[in-house]
């Protein structure tokens, strides 16, 4: 029975009755889908979840997106320039670690379905949502069944089929790929129906059925291309630098660390789309020069991630050239405490899972840390209302965010368990143990915000006795995909490190394979694993995998929220839930979603009159 905190027919709670009451209301059409959704959030759930609840319950999909868009026939609109100030570096989704290789892929590739930016689902290759009303949706949980829309073609005029849906899982699958999507198609086995139809398969019930082929994880890849290199030989496709997939635009030009181009595809799936003839994806420079060229000089159409203190955006908006687009998603600014030993090599491999770090193996100088973050200032001075400061690491659904964690400012509480820890003040203040100076490397991408963030916390850690060295790497190689990259965030060659991360997804059981034991980035799996902190907990293990097969909800929501907690009580010290901030041009209709990527509806951009 799902229980939501609120009042509902003057209760505490909302119970099954009230909840089966109002999409029955939905259904008879007294009340309106928007109405549901908004009382839904209100109660604790996501959007998306919602939308799932009434697609569960036999209730149609929300009116599609794209009924707003205005352009009357494809092309004509020139060419539509995006300035990613991270520059991507290859483009296979599968291999995408950050979002720059991400929004890359999705210019060339397409997933089965899309979340818009009201939680729904949205078909992309899909012909429809699954539901039990259509009967794709099995009753037990256990199954659902996709069919593809028809007529879909490759880029190089091959057919879309079922066939490319089954190779697409297996390849991501395959750990000999170590595709960082792995994760969504391990744990379900596809099957073929027909020429335009897969089953997916679940060994459970199975509530969050739409992870694999939706969204930023389910981008298809075409067979007939990928076949002769799955498995080990994954990473020596072409296609990872010159993409074939069924998006809008073709391929043209790629440089990497550079430019991405494509041309309008004159066989695109959907009516009149896209509205531009070619796409220009520019890469490099920093955020307040993208910002710059968006808001002031109008040089460009869109920039992406506007990671800039707010009253820097406030101030560029006034060149009355663009707008700032905030929406709040599953963002986390977080800092990572390396749980291995940077400094030690075993069997050529840095940061060893056989090692342990030396101050950070205790929980004792993790607390401490924590106490030396200073979140309120960080979101004061620097973002403002693009940032909330948290001490999670999951931010929503409600349903899922811990109430039991909370974070301070305490330089006295940080030195004691410092000195419990027995890491003692020298002659120079800086703390050691066993000979050894508590002297730590912190890391993360060139970028103003974070640099200035990297201050604070360097500034608070002196008063501490801790020593911090800080290295800024420009951020195309920080998020770089190559394993031969030492200087990668997955390598974590560091003692500490911070970035930002996207929970795309409603459910927050993906986001938390981030800490999973099977899930660390090692040169095993070519440091794709999800786990870069390389932190290990068996309980932590134990709560996840029972919440995998737990199917009461609250049930489940508990063992999600012991995570979240054993999580951040050691190695993982979440910093600020980030809003998705981009700079549009005046004239641009850019329609995007908080639960996908930023060009998860790019066929529906335009450029108003």
């Amino acid at each position: 029975m799902l229980l939501c905190r609120a009042a509902v027919n003057g209760n505490a709670y909302m119970d099954e009755r009230d909840l089966r009451g109002l999409i029955g209301q939905v259904k008879g059409g007294r009340l309106s889908r928007r109405a549901f959704v908004q009382r839904m959030v209100a109660f604790g759930l996501t959007a998306p979840m919602a939308g799932l609840m009434l697609a569960g319950n036999g209730v149609a999909m929300a009116a599609d997106i794209r009924a707003g868009y205005k352009p009357t026939k494809a092309g004509g609109g020139g060419v539509l320039k995006l300035l990613w100030w991270q520059a991507p570096t290859l483009i296979n989704p599968h291999f995408a670690i950050g979002t720059k290789d991400q929004d890359a892929s999705r210019i060339f590739y397409e997933p089965l379905a899309a979340w818009d930016a009201d939680g729904n689902l949205v078909p992309v290759l899909a012909a429809s949502i699954p539901s039990k009303e259509n009967g794709a949706l099995a009753a037990d949980g256990r199954s659902v069944v996709w069919t593809l829309k028809p007529g879909v073609t490759w880029h190089d005029g091959k057919p879309l089929t079922a066939d490319d849906l089954v190779f697409t899982w297996d390849y991501a699958r395959d750990p000999a790929t170590a595709a960082v999507t792995a994760g969504s198609y391990k744990d379900c086995k596809v099957e073929k129906v027909d020429d335009l139809s897969v089953r997916v398969l679940f060994d459970k019930p199975t509530p969050y059925w739409c992870d694999a082929f939706v969204g930023i994880v389910g981008m298809v890849l075409p067979k007939h291309l990928f076949g002769p290199y799955s498995g080990a030989k994954s990473r020596d496709a072409p296609q990872n630098l010159a993409p074939v997939g069924t998006g809008p635009y073709r391929f043209v030009e790629f440089r990497p660390g550079d430019i991405v181009r494509g041309e309008r595809n004159p066989d695109y799936h959907l009516p009149n789309r896209p509205y531009f003839d070619t796409i220009e994806m520019k890469g490099g420079g920093d955020a307040v020069s993208a910002a710059r060229a968006v808001l002031q000089t109008g040089e460009y159409d869109y920039a992406w991630n506007m990671l800039i203190e707010d009253e820097v955006l406030k101030r560029l908006e006034t060149g009355g050239k663009g707008r700032v687009d905030v929406v709040y998603g599953g963002k986390l600014e977080f800092l990572l405490l390396n749980a291995t030993d940077p400094n030690v090599e075993v069997d050529g491999e840095r940061a060893s899972v056989t090692t342990k770090h030396p101050a950070f193996s205790d929980p004792k100088v993790c607390q401490a840390m924590n106490l030396l973050v200073d979140r309120k200032s960080i979101q004061t001075y620097i973002y403002g209302r693009t940032g909330k400061p948290t001490a999670n690491t999951v931010n929503g659904p409600e349903r899922f965010v811990s109430k039991n964690t909370s974070f301070a400012f305490d330089p006295a509480k940080a030195n004691a368990l410092l000195d419990e820890a027995g890491w003692k003040k020298g002659s120079d203040g800086i703390r050691a143990k066993d000979g050894k100076k508590l002297k730590l490397l912190f890391q993360t991408s060139i970028n103003a915000p974070r640099q200035k963030t990297q201050a604070i916390i360097k500034q608070a850690a002196a008063k501490a006795g801790i020593e911090i060295e800080l290295k800024s790497v420009t951020g195309s190689v920080f998020f770089s995909s190559d394993p031969a990259n030492p200087d990668t965030c997955t390598h974590f060659y560091a003692d500490m490190e911070m970035y930002a991360y996207s929970m795309t997804q409603a459910d927050p059981a993906i986001w938390l394979l981030m800490y999973a034991s099977w899930e660390v980035a090692q040169k095993a799996n070519k440091w794709q694993g999800r786990n870069v902190v390389r932190w290990r907990n068996a309980a932590y293990d134990k709560a996840y995998n029972a919440a995998q097969s737990e199917l009461d909800p609250v049930k489940r929501a508990a063992l999600l929220i012991t995570c979240n907690d054993l999580a951040v009580s050691e190695n993982v010290l979440p910093l600020i839930h980030r809003a998705e901030v981009s700079a549009v041009g005046a004239t641009l209709t850019a329609p995007r979603s908080g639960w996908d990527n930023d060009l998860s509806f790019l066929p529906d951009w335009y450029r108003e009159a």
